[in-house]
């Protein structure tokens, strides 16, 4: 007797197909599903460290499938991946830094994906992400991945609580070199394949050159020094993000960071490092996992994550209202980019996440 009938996302690499074996042998009947971008990129365009030829991924998939002896299906995704893309130019037209991975959680690995499995009548959805769930009294509870140095729970704060409910992650406590040794041992292809860390559908590993060729960099303007002063001129805002230090084209005798930009006049000002740290944040779309409506669990100090890099920052946060809350930063909080996400942890227990809105440097809350 089976425990019923469980969809894994299969992507072609290693955490993955090792989620489908696990889940194989604790007695569950495993599908395979592979999410198609719709971006077909020669081998030879693409960074050492991306996984981003549809095609090429979907064989390394199929024939993992084909090891463990499961159905598997390659599904077009290319009108959400579409609207991912949209977004991402979208964020870097406003000025701001986009997180397209964890709005493609959001909407297509724990968003499309979950409805094809309700169409299909499996029980639960599984991924091979770093990260924990546990049932608590009020709903699943999100937790970091064993290995801290791997842990993706930051990227799973958009995702819907209710998705979460029905989702196994079975590589979360596991260390990566598990998971390669167990994936060696049972002979899968892919044991050895290089992780993905760039976005898939920027194949040279460089989002400006997407940018470039899906209408453009964006306004020309002036790059502004600490002192008022015209230190260059660029081609386009979009070719720049808040803490950037590299490719700023001009030369300075001490490093120089990104501080803001201006998506209307194309100014982007630089500054020193210190410049870049942030006192407080805003955060919109804020959501709650295993929390019951009358707490109030973000009321006070926390650990809040902004960025994908693994690591949080201690905070005051305030939960202003159920889907917004205001961060006060008690540490160094370099680069808190408008666009990104921001977590907030309990230990290690993500409880809640959303969208950064705005970030400045003003000591109290702002008005």
């Amino acid at each position: 007797m089976t425990r019923g009938t469980v969809v894994t996302a299969l992507s072609g690499g290693v955490d993955s197909s090792v989620a489908a074996l696990l889940l194989q042998k604790e007695g569950w009947d495993v599908i395979g599903v592979f999410l198609r971008n719709g971006v077909e990129t020669p081998r030879s365009a693409c960074s050492l460290k991306q996984g981003c030829c549809s095609a090429e991924d979907a064989l390394d998939a199929s024939q993992v499938a084909d090891r463990l002896g499961i159905p598997f299906h390659s599904v077009d995704m290319e009108v959400e991946f579409t609207r991912i893309q949209k977004e991402f130019r979208d964020a870097y037209s406003k000025g701001h830094t986009p997180n397209p991975c964890a709005s493609c959680n959001r909407d297509i690995k724990f968003g499309a994906l979950a409805n094809l499995a309700d169409a299909m009548g499996a029980d639960r959805l599984a991924t091979g992400h770093y990260a924990r769930l546990e049932q608590g009294p009020d709903g699943m509870q999100l937790f970091r991945g064993v290995d801290r140095k791997k842990d993706q729970s930051y990227v799973l704060f958009p995702v819907a609580p209710e998705v979460l409910d029905k989702c196994l992650l079975p590589i979360g406590n596991l260390q990566k070199s598990q998971v390669r040794k167990i994936a060696e041992e049972a002979e899968l292809p892919v044991f050895s394949k290089p992780d993905s860390q760039e976005i898939c559908f920027v194949p040279s590993g460089d989002y400006r050159d997407y940018l470039e060729k899906n209408g453009g960099l964006g306004v020309p303007g002036r790059i502004i020094g600490p002192e008022g002063e015209e230190l260059a001129r660029h081609s386009g805002h979009m070719g720049f993000t808040r803490g950037q230090r590299r490719g700023l084209g001009f030369a300075s005798t001490r490093p120089m960071y990104v501080i803001d930009i201006d998506p209307d006049s194309g100014d982007v000002f630089v500054g020193p490092r210190q410049d870049t740290g942030s006192a407080w944040a805003e955060v919109d779309g804020f959501q709650t996992f295993g929390e019951s409506d009358t707490d109030r669990p973000l009321s006070g100090e926390a650990e809040v994550q902004f960025r994908s890099a693994p690591g949080g920052t201690p905070a005051m946060v305030e939960q202003t209202n159920p889907s917004a809350v205001r961060v006060q930063f008690l540490g160094s909080a370099e680069s808190v980019n408008p666009g990104q996400g921001l977590a907030v942890y309990r230990g290690d227990r993500l409880v809640g996440g959303g969208w950064i809105r705005k970030a400045g440097h003003a000591v109290p809350f702002p008005a």
